[in-house]
């Protein structure tokens, strides 16, 4: 998987697949290559019954820089620009069933801050930076930003994000609830995989359930609500790995979960 991928690379190890965003001289800043190459990547990783979890990361100093400017100007249509390139991307982050963890390796600005929004979870490091980098340029934040950070953050944080521009490090990423996890520099690899292990370990049928739900629950009645809770109940409940977490509970022991 990935072989002929020229702007990504994909990494798979065991049941992770970890996809390295690797224009690592231009920040990793996207191209219209590198969109498709993503869509791919997320597709393929979807797609294949042994990966369990999805890391995306950059390769060198920076997690993504953006969109590479050099391909816009004044005549650049921005809406089907948006529609064309980045709409069909995070709505495949969005619909894959599998948990999504964005490695957040350095600075994670405009469109790349809104990667990392749309993934499940964050890892960063202290020295690590998301910038809303639009209003400098006259934009507005796209790419699923304003419907993502207000959720993580709320309003007032987001709104002072959006507009002032001020970065956000690591620490106050965690702090603010951005961020899962912060990780020093020296122990970043083994500690982002052993968090892609953790939840790949995990029953994640029960997590592509949860996922599900608490998306859907942004927009729906408190009835509508629990509902789709109970009918995501009834699907897990006739999960393999119900049955294993049960019994593994009442023999005292730990489980072994398959996915299913």
């Amino acid at each position: 998987m990935g072989e002929a991928y020229q702007t990504i690379k994909v990494e798979q190890q065991k049941n992770i697949a970890t996809i390295v965003l690797n224009r690592p001289s231009a920040y990793n800043a996207f191209t219209p290559e590198m969109n498709k190459e993503m869509i791919d990547a997320l597709r393929q990783a979807s797609k294949d019954d042994e990966t369990r979890c999805i890391v995306i990361t950059g390769e060198g100093k920076a997690f993504c820089s953006g969109e590479d400017l050099a391909g816009v100007n004044e005549d650049t249509n921005h809406a089907d620009f948006l529609r064309n390139r980045y709409h069909p991307m995070m709505k495949a982050i969005k619909q894959t069933t599998k948990p999504i963890v964005a490695a957040v390796n350095g600075t994670a600005a405009g469109a790349g801050m809104s990667l990392a929004l749309a993934a499940d979870f964050r890892l960063v490091h202290p020295k690590t930076k998301f910038i809303s980098a639009f209003v400098n340029v006259g934009l507005v934040p796209d790419s699923g930003f304003m419907y993502n950070l207000p959720r993580l953050i709320g309003y007032a944080k987001a709104m002072e994000t959006a507009v002032l521009g001020k970065p956000i490090t690591g620490d106050e990423a965690y702090q603010l609830g951005l961020a899962t996890e912060v990780i020093e520099r020296e122990e970043w690899q083994e500690k982002v995989n052993q968090f892609a292990e953790m939840l790949a370990n995990m029953p994640t049928k029960s997590i592509s359930l949860i996922k599900r739900c608490m998306m859907d629950s942004m927009h729906q009645s408190y009835e509508e609500a629990l509902e789709k809770e109970a009918q995501a109940q009834r699907i897990a409940g006739l999960s393999h790995d119900h049955k294993e977490g049960l019994q593994a509970f009442k023999a005292k022991r730990k489980p072994i979960f398959i996915g299913n």
